[in-house]
């Protein structure tokens, strides 16, 4: 009994010895992988069919904030894929422009003039911005907004302690700090009127312009305020943006430039017209009076939009005539 049962392992042991054998004669050759070669996978991703940049005045947060409604409409309005993009600085805007990486901008009208003679961009639609003025109520500060406006200006500002500024000619021989070179409300216009004041850029100790990418209206504000320069420059409305930032008062409005033509969107050169009177026509719908629509506009800052052809911006080709390249630093 004792040696059967030692048969019964024994062949069994055999058994599974030869299936053993069998499965390794139907295993596949072996393959050799090298891992150090990779290769990335990804899913695929339908391209956008639009990009649109707000030029970057503020910093990226505000330009998102401001415009991620109004992008999220153009999308359900014309059936098309539209990216925000934000591009760090003024000459990265137009130059992303200038590229084709840029289809829709949203800009001011001195950049706008500077793609448009380049050949790079053609003005479709423009702007009219709340004009909104405060003033005193029984029950203290309050503010109205007036009918819409399609200019703009810029201001000079000055702390508000400092007593050395009574008038504009007292910023001769001070150092002044503007948004961007390429700045209107912020350079531009404050520069012109200086010129009409007899003032050149060359009768300032220095003239400095906002670093770093994006908040460069911000960041004169906060230079001016912590004293690094005597003067700055920019568009109206900034103070407003920064109000709860800075203390009131702290700031002051020394001087308002002109109104000149309001900002501008534009397409650039070679995209599909169907695409831009889609995008137009999008624009041009918003009501002020639809609720919907009266939300994406408060926004983004603007009361309307408005049909703009390249010949509403003769005013901002006529002023950097007059000031002229010797004082454009």
């Amino acid at each position: 009994m004792k040696g059967g049962f030692r048969r019964g392992i024994l062949w069994g042991m055999i058994v599974v010895l030869l299936l053993a054998l069998g499965a390794c004669e139907r295993e596949e050759a072996t393959v050799v992988v090298d891992l150090s070669k990779r290769e990335r996978l990804e899913a695929p991703v339908r391209p956008f069919d639009l990009t649109y940049a707000y030029l970057p005045q503020y910093t990226h947060e505000v330009s998102f904030q401001r415009h991620h409604d109004l992008v999220v409409y153009l999308q359900k309005q014309t059936g098309l894929r539209v990216r925000q993009v934000y591009p760090d600085t003024f000459d990265d805007h137009m130059t992303m422009v200038h590229k084709g990486r840029i289809d829709i901008s949203f800009v001011n009208p001195f950049v706008y003039v500077k793609m448009a003679d380049a050949g790079d961009a053609r003005a479709f639609a423009r702007i009219e911005e709340p004009e909104i003025t405060i003033g005193s109520t029984k029950d203290g500060v309050a503010w109205w907004q007036l009918p819409g406006r399609a200019h703009f200006r810029g201001q000079v500002i000055v702390r508000g302690n400092d007593s050395r500024f009574a008038r504009l000619e007292d910023c001769r021989g001070k150092r002044w700090i503007a948004v961007d070179h390429s700045s209107a409300g912020g350079y531009l216009y404050p520069l012109g009127l200086f010129y009409e004041h007899g003032i050149t850029a060359a009768d300032f100790a220095e003239i400095a312009f906002s670093p770093g990418p994006g908040g460069k209206q911000e960041k004169v504000v906060m230079a001016v305020l912590a004293g690094r320069y005597d003067l700055g420059s920019i568009r109206e409305g900034t103070l407003d943006v920064m109000k709860g930032i800075i203390a009131d008062g702290a700031v002051r409005v020394l001087a308002h430039t002109k109104w000149y033509p309001g900002w501008v969107y534009a397409a650039r050169t070679g995209l599909e017209p169907s695409i831009v009177d889609a995008v137009r026509q999008a624009l041009l719908a918003l009501e002020p009076t639809n609720p919907a629509d009266r939300k994406i506009l408060e926004m983004a800052g603007f009361l309307r939009v408005i049909v703009a052809t390249d010949a509403d911006y003769k005013p901002i080709r006529r002023l950097i005539e007059e000031i002229g390249p010797l004082n454009m630093p």
